[in-house]
């Protein structure tokens, strides 16, 4: 008995680690990584890579100058410089994805003290900063190959009222249209999403959420629900961006909540915004919020008192 160690709770082992959640992510994004080679050509896979690289060598060069331990292997910023190159036109300036991947990892993620401590998501934070500073790249969209598009605006943009033909349903599905690299097609984005449930990564709530609020809110309001469901950044959004661990609630009535005012700020965005988009704005949000509703739907352990 003198050896029995005694420690604070959880005290169910698992066997997941970062670095395995992490490995997941990144497996559920390569769909999406090779639609966008198919659509946008080799010069999307480009941006992907230095988006990578660039935001591992900012984590490694920054815990090694401040003395902390080198974390970079836990993959982390490996998935936040994929998920913000997906975010990005095909076309955007070598250098403009580096500064993005440099602000999202050193300015959002190790300036708050690193892994679970940022108060928003990195990749998402870091493409709203770039929208800012260089909104003429940010705004300018590729031809996707292999269709006989004529415009490059995007359907969101389309739906706002700028001149163009809106694709077909199977096009929006697919993936043959404007936009960022990782948000044309949703079946990628779908079959990424899947694994990630199947792999108990993310749970359900905050995807149905997000994606059911936009589609009931824009039918209410005559907004071509399905276009809109489908266009825009939503599924890579929901899937990837708003489940974030740090940044999201943990229980399932506050995933719930987090999706539902997700899904409410984007569609007030689409339709009465300046901005034909609004997942990254109503993202950022609610990353703000996210203390606020974890307080509100703390869970009240067994035997005790609420606190």
């Amino acid at each position: 008995m003198n050896n029995m160690i005694v420690s604070v709770n959880p005290h169910i082992y698992a066997k997941d680690t970062t670095q395995t959640i992490m490995r997941d992510v990144l497996i559920a994004l390569m769909p999406a990584v090779a639609a966008s080679v198919l659509f946008f050509g080799v010069r999307a896979l480009l941006v992907e890579v230095v988006c990578v690289a660039v935001a591992m060598a900012c984590e490694w060069a920054f815990e090694k100058i401040t003395g902390k331990p080198v974390t970079v292997m836990d993959l982390s910023a490996a998935v936040t410089g994929l998920i913000l190159a997906l975010n990005l036109p095909v076309d955007i300036p070598i250098w403009q994805a580096m500064f993005g991947s440099f602000v999202a990892i050193i300015v959002v993620k190790q300036f708050f003290g690193g892994i679970g401590q940022n108060f928003a998501n990195p990749a998402i934070t870091a493409r709203v900063i770039m929208l800012v500073a260089f909104s003429g790249a940010m705004t300018t969209w590729a031809v996707p190959a292999f269709t006989d598009a004529t415009t490059a605006a995007t359907p969101l943009a389309i739906l706002s009222g700028t001149e163009g033909t809106l694709p077909t349903l199977a096009q929006m599905f697919l993936g043959a249209r404007g936009g960022s690299l990782g948000e044309t097609s949703c079946l990628a984005l779908l079959l990424g999403g899947a694994y990630l449930i199947y792999r108990r990564v993310i749970t359900w709530h905050t995807p149905a959420a997000f994606i059911g609020t936009v589609l009931v809110l824009t039918a209410l309001l005559g907004r071509q629900p399905l276009y809109q469901v489908m266009a825009g950044g939503l599924f890579i959004g929901a899937f990837f961006m708003a489940t974030d661990y740090t940044t999201s609630p943990p229980t399932p009535k506050g995933k719930l909540i987090f999706g539902l005012g997700c899904g409410l700020i984007t569609v007030l965005i689409r339709v009465w915004g300046n901005y034909p988009e609004g997942v990254s704005f109503s993202i950022l949000l609610m990353n703000i919020l996210n203390p606020y509703i974890c307080d509100w739907t703390r869970t009240k352990p067994f035997g005790g008192v609420q606190a």
